[in-house]
């Protein structure tokens, strides 16, 4: 140390600025107390819009929606606005759905081998769950849902217009079927 602290003072750079900064020689001996400061934690900066609301136990909050998979909807806005479909997906995370024929957008998927060719396809993007109203097939108008409970103690879903019942075990039973059979046929095609 006292070799490096003399070679320090036979240089000809003053002690006040070195190429515009302060300088200052080392310390002769280490600290010998350690610091107590812990080095700060790293935390993500996440972009405005990918910030949620989280529970004490860190898990997203999560907001109930009032469609199910296989209401029939109607588009109350979006270039889409107006169109009736069927729910096929729900995203629960960001209270997403997909309605199918609703929404379509093109995918260009590259070949994967030299003898099968590339391809442009189209699919259903989710549109967020408030872009939706329940609609009736019979009295064919768009509602809000309501909720009520029946004389045997079971809570249902009804459209608030026209008092159609939404709920029921065989609406309910078919849609699953429906899911199933389309991601059968999927995994067949792949």
């Amino acid at each position: 140390m006292a070799a490096l602290q003399s070679s320090f003072t036979s240089l000809s750079i003053s002690s006040n600025s070195f190429l515009g900064q302060p300088f200052s020689p080392l310390p002769l001996c280490p600290p010998l107390v350690k610091s107590t400061q812990s080095p700060g934690s790293i935390v993500a900066k996440l972009k405005r819009w990918e910030r949620k609301k989280c529970k004490p136990n860190s898990l997203p909050v999560l907001h109930k929606m009032h469609v199910k998979l296989g209401d029939t909807v109607k588009v109350i806005s979006g270039h889409d606005k107006g169109k009736i479909g069927e729910i096929t997906e729900i995203i629960t995370h960001n209270s997403k759905v997909v309605v199918s024929e609703i929404n379509l957008k093109t995918k260009h998927v590259k070949s994967r081998s030299e003898d099968e060719p590339g391809q442009i396809i189209k699919i259903e993007a989710p549109i967020h769950s408030s872009n939706v109203m329940l609609y009736s097939k019979e009295q064919k108008v768009a509602s809000r849902v309501g909720h009520k409970t029946l004389d045997n103690g079971k809570r249902v879903r009804y459209l608030i217009k026209t008092g159609e019942i939404i709920d029921s075990a065989e609406n309910w039973k078919r849609a699953v079927k429906e899911k199933e059979k389309t991601t059968e046929a999927v995994a067949a095609a792949s």
